[in-house]
Order: structure tokens, then sequence, then C-alpha cells
């Protein structure tokens, strides 16, 4: 079983424009509401993917039906922790017309104590049945810095890491098998600038000897570097077309290279599949619900280069 927990999950508002002008009254011509958040995008594309999964988060108020619903539907295991405030609302706008996207992203509402501790039992206890974990997505405020470090403490199988700052800093001891900042986020964590290669080797590495097994970076539509303490590889995966909505891409990469771990591939190979499985993401209009079908022929297709 692949275990995808997060605290940050969303109710998404999706609007499509032939043109979209600020300032204006403008009217969608498409709109989709799906779960989403970085742990239901990973959890989904766990499922998409074939993977026995489950995925835990906070769940509460007017979303938590709908969310529940469409879950349900998709035949997708969860353990929602029931809160009382309402899960956060976001909005995703895609233009048409220029191809851009703007992300409208309301912050994760505060948990109560009584909500972040039952939260942790319930992953300790998923954990130990799981194969493979995700812990992916921010901390909403208010969460003890201390979170990540006791959930990756109790998990006995390999897990992936997709998160940033002090809290990754803080369980590189712990030896995690991936952690997955981008290029931005790693900068961020380390507090120092990464301007060229050479940096962004140095600054992974710097994870690599602080603990982390293997440290992945992606940066946008540029190659994606993995390192661990002594090698760096890069991947450079081919152009998409036809891009429908870029988010979720990364999302659904962690949940492929957890499918991929599940499966036993190396993690260079999971990587490949991981990338495969971020371009497929872009194909879709809801984040995570990818089509699995050509993710393998799309992996043969990523040169890698030792760096």
């Amino acid at each position: 079983m692949i275990l995808s927990a997060g605290l940050t999950p969303a109710w998404q508002q999706i609007l499509v424009f032939r043109q979209f002008r600020y300032g204006e009254v403008n009217r969608a011509q498409e709109v989709h509401w799906c779960a989403s958040g970085k742990v239901f995008n990973a959890g989904i594309a766990v499922r998409r993917l074939g993977a026995p999964g489950l995925t835990l988060a906070p769940v509460g108020g007017l979303p938590r039906a709908e969310i529940d619903r469409e879950f349900c539907e998709m035949g997708i295991r969860h353990r929602w922790i029931v809160t009382e405030a309402a899960t956060r609302v976001c909005t995703t706008i895609l233009d048409q017309a220029t191809g851009t996207i703007t992300e409208l992203v309301e912050n994760g509402r505060c948990l109560t104590p009584r909500e972040i501790e039952e939260f942790r039992r319930a992953y300790a206890e998923q954990a130990a049945a799981a194969q493979v974990a995700i812990i992916i997505g921010s901390l909403p405020a208010g969460t003890p810095p201390s979170f990540y470090r006791d959930l990756v403490a109790c998990t006995p199988c390999p897990a992936i890491l997709d998160f940033r700052g002090e809290g990754l800093l803080a369980v590189l001891d712990l030896k995690p098998y991936v952690v997955k900042p981008n290029r931005e986020e790693l900068a961020q964590t380390l507090r120092q600038p990464i301007a060229t290669d050479d940096e962004l080797r140095d600054a992974m590495q710097t994870l690599n000897r602080r603990g982390a097994q293997w440290v992945l970076v992606t940066q946008g539509k540029g190659p994606v570097w993995v390192t661990c303490e002594q090698r760096a590889w890069r991947f450079h995966p081919p152009p998409v077309e036809n891009v429908v909505n870029p988010i979720g891409c990364g999302d659904a990469m962690a949940a492929a290279i957890a499918w991929a771990t599940w499966q036993r591939h190396d993690l260079l190979t999971a990587v490949r599949l991981g990338i495969a499985a971020a371009q497929a993401n872009l194909r879709q209009i809801r984040p995570g619900r990818i089509d699995p079908s050509g993710i393998a022929e799309a992996a043969e297709r990523i040169r890698v280069e030792e760096a």
C-alpha cells in the first residue's frame, strides 16, 4: 500500500476562459470543481497508476461531502481527520488566448491541537502498514515545527518527501529515501542563491551529506536533477504539446516515484517514470487524474546523462 499524507488539501475551482482580462467582467466557458491540493493530487495519481493506496488528510466544512463523494467514486481508500475549520478553496484561471495560468491560493487553515494529534496517531497507524509513504505539502500556520520529523520518525518504509524549509532540514538525519524540492524551494531551504548548475549540484549534495539518500530537483521545463552523495544526473524530458493545466505535475511525479518504488524499480528508473507521469498530468484539466497508458513508453524517451 502507498500512503499519501498531508495537511493542506483543497477543494479546487478551475475556470477556463477564451481570454481573461484583469479588471473586467469575464465569463468562463468551462468550470470544473474537484478535490485537489498536493496530498489529494498525489493520492489520486497513485490510484490512476493502479497501485493500492490510502490518502490521509484533514477535511472539514462544506467541501467535505463533495470531497468524500469524489474519492468514493474514484475508488480511493481514504481516512479523513474531520476538522472544525472548512477545507480551503483554491481557484485556477486558465487563459487560452495567452496560455497563462493564474492561481488564487488560500492558505491552509489552522488545525486544533486535538486534530494535529489525531492526524499524527492516524499516520503512525497507516504508515506501519504501508510499503511506501508520500509526505507532501506545506504546514498550516500554528502547526508545531517538529511535525514533519514526528511523521518521518515513525515511517518504517521508504518515504518520498515533498516539502521545504526548516521542516525538511529537520528530518535529513533520519535518512529519508527521496526529498523533492524544486530549485526555488531548495534555495529558500538553504538560504542561498543557486545561479549555476555547479551551485545546484553542490546545494543538492549538501542535503545528501546531511542524510537524504536521494535528492530530486525540478525546475519547470528545464532538466530534472537527481543526486546521491557522490554522483549527479540530469534528465531531459521531451517538450509537451497541447498543455492543458500544469497544476499538480510535481504531485503526479511524486506519486509515480512512489509507485515505481513499490514496484521495486531502482531510483533512476522511478524518476523517468515520474517525469512521464508529470507530463501526462499536463494534458489533463483536473490535477492528478493522469492517463497511465503510455507512461512507460514515454519514460523510455527521456534522455539521462551523468552530470
